[in-house]
């Protein structure tokens, strides 16, 4: 059985990485911000309450978070594992996911690390298509004509959210949330970090190697 945790900074590539370990092991990937706007969505209890602190502006309490993961983790698919996306994000949330799976804990959890500057670069050259949405990269995957859509001639920009002082904030937020939650599972002799800078098929062995061993 593979109960997953999956860590990592914007950029990392842990969603491809997410597709892989769900091919690879039969286990649902469960992002937590799915299962949110599903519980809201359907109208659940816990949903509810969760929207009522959002609409409000407030941060949904710790108890509410877990609830609808608890409630995820209960379905059928999740009996012989699970990939974690996105929770926990504090030591009180793995301490109550602990709990919650005292009988069937975690049994690994694997963080993509890379260099900061590495990921700046990498989020910050992101341009898209404002008609069609196809993606490109100013180092990576560069359009035919400059500033041009290759497939429907539309107009490529930059969101606000791949700018550089953005994504620079967004990096300091995960790093100050993730520090402590990444010691604690070293700790408990749980945490796999993997070179995130390398190729994706580099990563994937490293994760595979270090799942297997």
């Amino acid at each position: 059985m593979k109960n997953l945790i999956l860590l990592g900074p914007p950029g990392a590539g842990k969603g491809t990485q997410a597709e892989r370990l769900t091919a690879a092991y039969k286990v649902p990937h469960i992002s937590t911000g799915d299962i949110f706007r599903a519980a809201i969505k359907e109208g659940t209890p816990l949903g509810l309450k969760a929207k009522s602190y959002m609409d409000a502006g407030e941060l949904v309490p710790d108890e509410v978070v877990i609830g609808i993961v608890a409630d995820r983790l209960n379905e059928a698919d999740c009996r012989e594992g699970f990939l974690l996306d996105g929770f926990p994000r504090t030591i009180p949330q793995a301490d109550a996911l602990d709990t919650y799976l005292k009988d069937r804990p975690v049994t690994r959890v694997i963080n993509i690390a890379v260099d900061p500057e590495l990921l700046v670069k990498r989020l910050s050259g992101r341009r898209i298509c404002r008609n069609c949405q196809t993606p490109y990269h100013v180092e990576t995957k560069q359009e035919k004509i400059a500033g041009q859509c290759d497939l429907c001639g539309g107009e490529l920009f930059q969101r606000d959210d791949d700018r550089e002082e953005t994504i620079r904030k967004r990096l300091a937020v995960y790093q100050s949330q993730t520090e402590p939650l990444i010691r604690y599972y070293q700790e408990k002799g749980l945490l796999l970090t993997v070179d995130g800078s390398k190729s994706i098929e580099e990563v994937w062995m490293e994760i595979q190697k270090g799942l297997e061993a």
